[in-house]
Parts: C-alpha cells; structure tokens; sequence
C-alpha cells in the first residue's frame, strides 16, 4: 500500500510513453495503408483485366471471320477499362488459329498499373497484370 501512495506522490514513470508510441507507429501505420492502396489498385487492375478478356474471347467466338475477330476483341475490351481504371496501356492479343467451327480462340489483355504515386517502400514504381480466356465457337455455325 506504501508503494502505491509514493507512486501517485512522485508521478508516473511513464510519462511521455504515448509521445514515444505516437513517433514509432505513425510511419507503420502509414506504410500499412499506403500497401493496402497498391494492393487494392493491382486487385481492381487484375478484375478489370479479367472481364476485358472475356468480353473479347465473347467477341472473338461470335465474330464473322478470324480477320474481324482482333477488330471486334479490341472494341470489346475498350469500355471496360474506361473511366478511373487503374490500367494505362492496354494491350489485347488475340489467337486465332482454330477459328473453324468447335475451334478454340484465346485472348490475352495485358495492362501497366502504375504504382509511383504512391511511394510505398518495397512496391515497384509499376507492373503489368495480364490475363487470359479462352471461349469456343459454336460447332455448327459457318465460318468465312
């Protein structure tokens, strides 16, 4: 009981603890979300990436000849990265080289998602998410 009243008469010994808590977890709380942002920008950038590709192997499978089909895959893949997508420079490859009937055509859409706004140790300055689908054509439909 002695103890307890000379530490309340003297004051606490941890005074300025809360300074030295503040000083040591502001920058890891900081680098913390500032991760959190780069991750979620590369998740939407993949998910957008994602639905592009099979928005053009759709248009690739319906499409009327293979000669029309990188024509159509590219003004597929366009409105979905319209508005605040995090991908700049896209880039669609299309694979037509079984386009006959019960054929099989491949898509790749490639994209950068800048990172260097955000100044995150430890994350790239940029980096590219691609992403790849596959549809069929319809086995009993004609091909020119």
């Amino acid at each position: 009981m002695m103890a307890l009243a000379e530490r309340y008469r003297h004051g606490h010994r941890d005074s300025g603890s809360l300074s030295v808590e503040l000083v040591v977890l502001t920058p890891v709380l900081g680098i913390f979300v500032l991760l959190a942002l780069a991750l979620g920008r590369y998740e939407l950038a993949k998910e957008e990436a994602i639905s592009a590709a099979r928005a053009a192997a759709q248009a690739v499978a319906v499409s009327a000849s293979g000669a029309q089909a990188q024509t159509a895959a590219a003004a597929a893949v366009m409105p979905t990265f319209e508005g605040h997508s995090p991908c700049s420079h896209v880039v669609v490859v299309t694979d037509v080289a079984a386009f006959v009937p019960a054929g099989l055509v491949r898509v790749a859409v490639s994209c950068r998602v800048d990172f260097s706004d955000l100044l995150a140790p430890g994350v790239p300055g940029a980096t590219t998410v691609v992403a790849v689908q596959f549809a069929s054509i319809d086995p009993y439909r004609s091909t020119q």
